[in-house]
């Protein structure tokens, strides 16, 4: 239960904090929450890791696919990625990484 309310909370602050503040604040989020909820450091991690994997992965597919992927082809095409669905898992990824790390980082601070 504390794991899927870890998910939400970090998922939903994420997008409401980097509406009005720069991206790197989803490490904020995933730091503060993680520290608040007490689980062990591989359940932290992998809260923040899928509550922005999903995040970014979801916004970035919907922003691109809104204009028929043009931006995302263009792109992928100049970083040799192949096609815009690898750009949109590289995004989630590494967001969902920034995340991971700043809830492990939060997870190791509440055991201290």
């Amino acid at each position: 239960m504390k794991f899927i309310v870890s998910v939400l909370l970090i998922a939903l602050l994420s997008l409401a904090v980097c509406l009005y503040l720069p991206w790197w604040t989803i490490a904020v989020v995933a730091f503060i929450v993680t520290s608040l909820i007490p689980q062990n450091p591989i359940r932290s991690f992998l809260a923040g890791f899928l509550a922005l994997f999903l995040l970014w992965g979801t916004l970035a597919w919907t922003i691109s696919s809104n204009n028929e992927h043009l931006l995302a082809k263009k792109v992928a095409m100049i970083l040799k990625m192949g096609s815009p669905a690898i750009l949109i898992v590289v995004t989630a990824l590494i967001g969902a990484l920034v995340a991971g790390l700043a809830a492990l980082a939060g997870s190791y601070v509440r055991r201290k």
